[in-house]
């Protein structure tokens, strides 16, 4: 089994691969405090419970945007499983041009998502990954990463609307809108939160396309872009595994026997 690890600003998911399957998929907290001991612990307990021997984990591959958990959840990882952990980044073989003004400066994430999202489509392509940021990536037609953009996340932008509010309440974004145009305040905040991201969405893509001059596949993945997509004029094409797809591709491509 191959452990596939992708530490979140909010959350930390994990994901054992054998061979193209996946065996089990679960969730943590990305706590900055914790040590490498008590993510040795964490991590002991979540194989535990999806029944995963640590000891026949064969490798595994890590990817981050939280650079103080990379270290200890890395350290943790490795002494539980007794192997070296591949870390996503432009040291690695990625398979694809980058043709950015800091390309050492591409998040992890967005490095992954890419490689995930040219496993399964074909380029030009944009790739929203909607989670505490929302990020937009615009893949050309030869395949090469030419930018993109950087947005608050939906759950991010809700909750400080909430708190910087005197009257508006906390909403749940997983209850899809009742209508457009909403009737209450409750109603209203949803309908403008999902119809509002919808709408983004489309425009951005509609701009990408008349900057490239052509039609883009739309690849998207995140915890909210689900409640989203349904909603979007486009045609979406949601992966909510396309992160780790990305992962398991580039251990491939990278891992030496």
């Amino acid at each position: 089994m191959i452990l596939l690890i992708d530490i979140g600003n909010t959350n930390i998911v994990l994901g054992g691969m054998e061979g193209d399957t996946l065996c089990f998929q679960a969730r943590m907290r990305s706590l900055r405090g914790k040590t490498a001991d008590e993510y040795a612990v964490s991590l002991r307990s979540v194989l535990d419970v999806k029944g995963v021997d640590p000891r026949k984990i064969e490798g595994g591959i890590l990817s981050s945007v939280v650079p103080e958990l990379s270290q200890s959840l890395g350290q943790a990882a490795e002494e539980l499983t007794g192997r070296t952990f591949l870390r996503v980044g432009t040291h690695l073989d990625i398979g694809f041009r980058l043709k950015m003004d800091q390309p050492d400066r591409v998040g992890a994430d967005l490095l992954a998502d890419t490689v995930g999202a040219l496993a399964l489509f074909q380029p030009p392509m944009v790739i929203f990954d909607m989670g505490t940021a929302t990020t937009m990536t615009v893949i050309d037609p030869n395949g090469d990463y030419i930018g993109g953009l950087i947005t608050p996340g939906l759950r991010l932008s809700m909750d400080a609307l909430t708190a910087g509010t005197a009257q508006l309440p906390a909403i749940s974004l997983r209850e899809p809108p009742a209508r457009f145009i909403g009737t209450n305040t409750v109603d209203c905040m949803t309908s403008g939160a999902i119809y509002g991201s919808a709408a983004m969405v489309d425009g951005l893509v509609d701009r990408v396309e008349s900057e490239l001059g052509r039609p883009v596949t739309v690849v998207a993945t995140g915890g909210l872009m689900g409640a989203v997509a349904p909603y979007c004029r486009h045609e979406i094409a949601y992966r909510e595994d396309l992160m780790l797809v990305g992962l398991l591709a580039l251990y491939r491509r990278n891992h030496k026997d």
